[in-house]
This record gives structure tokens, sequence and C-alpha cells, in this order.
């Protein structure tokens, strides 16, 4: 998530460089072939396209609100897995000594445990958001190029070196051995309650308590799993870009003949100017052009919120954040909680 004001108009520039060398070229080119070479015909009715025009609009706005859509909607299952994270943690510490003063050390060995196996959770469910999927746009390469770099911690540290101080050697060989991870750290958890239940540590209304706010986290690591399992549907998606490519094509063919005539007038008065007013055409299609294409690639950068780019919802900062939190709740140790994720290029990840 880029969080300065806005993006400068440079790096968006940088963004669109390689269409904007193409856009370049194939308004040239039809101008060269009509100029030069005298193929007159090379032209086709402004009308029409004018008319493609506004159906490509309105096909990128759809396309541009179903994707913010899918980007708040994520935003928001990770604004709930913040709030039901602190809840669980402190209700948990809480919960043990609510008719004394303090905990007693085997309590406090058990709040900490459960309380670093729930930091595995949202590690082992970050990492499952960042899985490669085979409709997303690859990042992996593209965070560390030269132009715009950004800092993608699933992207650099495996997911065993960052689990495995969380959990004990046994649960990890358990965990490891899942193909959902997220879901096996959950069952742990429950397991966990129920067993200190069981011992008369906890009363069985928390346990009640502790267990819904376990179903509150699977059901929101439910619905972050079908926006990243579940794609933008491509007959939208698809429909969009080549609509605009469409466009792309015929746009310049439909404006030529109107700045040749207007070419034709302005002679009369300036006849260099006039003469060569033709080619005044080739920036205005290229910034008509980038405008359309520009908007549709912010669609197709939303579509996936969790793919590892720098418009996704920010959930390894979110993630280590609540890591943070929770870990202090429990005063751990200072020297054992995780540093903040390093946001480079004003980009939160």
């Amino acid at each position: 998530m880029y969080v300065q004001r806005r993006f400068p108009f440079k790096s968006v520039l940088i963004w669109t460089k390689r269409e904007i060398i193409f856009f370049v070229i194939l308004a040239t080119s039809i101008t060269f072939l009509y100029e030069f070479l005298n193929i007159k015909w090379l032209q086709v009715p402004l009308t029409p396209v004018g008319l493609i025009g506004t159906a490509v609009a309105f096909m990128i706005g759809f396309q541009n609100n179903a994707a913010y859509d899918r980007i708040w909607e994520a935003r928001k299952i990770w604004g709930g897995i913040v709030n039901t994270s602190r809840s669980l943690i402190i209700t948990l510490k809480d919960s043990f000594y609510m008719h004394r003063s303090e905990a007693t050390k085997d309590e406090i060995d058990v709040i900490r445990t459960i309380t670093r196996r729930h930091v595995a959770w949202l590690t082992a469910l970050r990492y499952a958001m960042r899985t490669k999927k085979s409709w997303e746009t690859s990042y992996e390469v593209n965070h560390k190029n030269a132009d715009f770099n950004y800092n993608v911690p699933e992207f650099n540290t495996p997911l065993e070196e960052e689990i495995k101080p969380f959990l004990s050697s046994e649960e990890y060989e358990y965990v490891m051995s899942k193909d959902n991870k997220p879901n096996a750290i959950i069952s742990l958890q429950s397991n966990h309650f129920r067993k200190i239940t069981d011992e008369k540590k906890l009363w069985d209304f928390t346990l009640l308590n502790l267990q819904q706010m376990l179903q509150e986290l699977t059901a929101l690591q439910g619905k972050a799993e079908r926006i990243k399992n579940f794609p933008y549907p491509k007959q939208y998606g698809s429909i969009g870009y080549h609509f605009v490519h469409i466009f792309m094509w015929l746009l310049p063919m439909a404006i030529i003949p109107s700045f040749a005539s207007m070419g034709v007038e302005i002679a009369k008065t300036h006849p260099f100017i006039g003469t060569n007013f033709v080619w005044f055409n080739i920036p205005f299609t290229v910034i008509v052009i980038w405008v359309f294409n520009t908007m549709l690639r912010i669609g197709l950068a939303g579509e996936n919120p969790f793919e590892g780019s720098p418009n996704d919802v920010p959930i390894s900062n979110i993630s280590r954040g609540i890591t943070r939190d929770i870990l202090q709740i429990i005063d751990e140790d200072p020297k054992d909680i995780p540093e903040p994720f390093e946001n480079i290029n004003h980009v939160q990840m």
C-alpha cells in the first residue's frame, strides 16, 4: 500500500513507460503511412470510434469499481483479524486470574504458548496469502526492479524460518505436514483450550467465549482465502482489455483526418505549421490512449489484493503490528518482539 498523499506523476510514467513507447511507435507509424506514403484511405470515421471509447470507459469504470470492492473487503477482513486477535489474547490473559492479583508461572507459560502460537497463525496466513496463483501478476522479480523497488517480506524469507520460533518442535512438524497450515494452527489452539478447561484452569463459559473467537478467526481466514483463490471473473477483465486495444488501434486512424483538415486551414496563414500540423496528432493520440490504458491497469493492479504489489492490502505490516501488540500484552521480553517491517519507497506490505 502506497502511503504518500499521491503517486508522483513521474512514478506513473515509469509504471507505464513500455506502453507509452508502444503508443508513440503506433501513432508515428500510422501518421508516416498516411503522410509520407500518401495512404490516405488509412482513416476511419471519428463517430464510431467515439462510441467505442464511451463503451470502453463504462467497462473500465465497472472493472475498477469491482476491483476496489475486492480491496476494501480484504482490508475489512484483516481489520477483523486485528480486533479479534487482540480480544483473544486479552480475554485469555485475564481469564486465568479473575480472582487473584496475578497468574501463576504455569499459567503464564500457557498464555505465552498460546500467544506465540497465534503469532505462528498470523505468519502462516500471510504467507498463504502471498502464494503465487496462475492468474496473478508476477511481482517476485518486479518488486526488486531498479525503477521502483519495495520490500515483500514473504518473498525474502521462507515460511519455515519465520514460523519455527513460535511453535514447539512437535507442533512445527505437525503444522508443516498439512496443506492448510493456518487451519492446522487453529486446530492446535482449540485442542489446547479444551485441555486447560478440562484441567479446571478455565471456566466452561470462558472456553465458549474463546472458541467463538477461534470461529471468528476461522471465518475471517475463509473470507481471505475466498478472495485469494477466486480471481476477478476473466470474462469482464478480458473484454475490457480487448476493448481498450481495439480502441487503441482505431483512434489514430480516426484522428488523423481531423488534424489534416485543420492543417489545411492553418496553412493559409502559417504555411509551415499547417503543412506539418498532421504530426500533432501523435502526442494527442498518445495522451488519449495512455489515459484509457492507465485506467485499465489501475483496475488490473487491484484485482488481487494479496499478491505482493504496491497496491495490495498491507497484510505483512498488519500481521507484524498484531504480533507486536499481543506480545506486548503478555509482557514479552522486548528483545523477543520482532521489529516492524521496513517500508521502501513509501510502500507498506
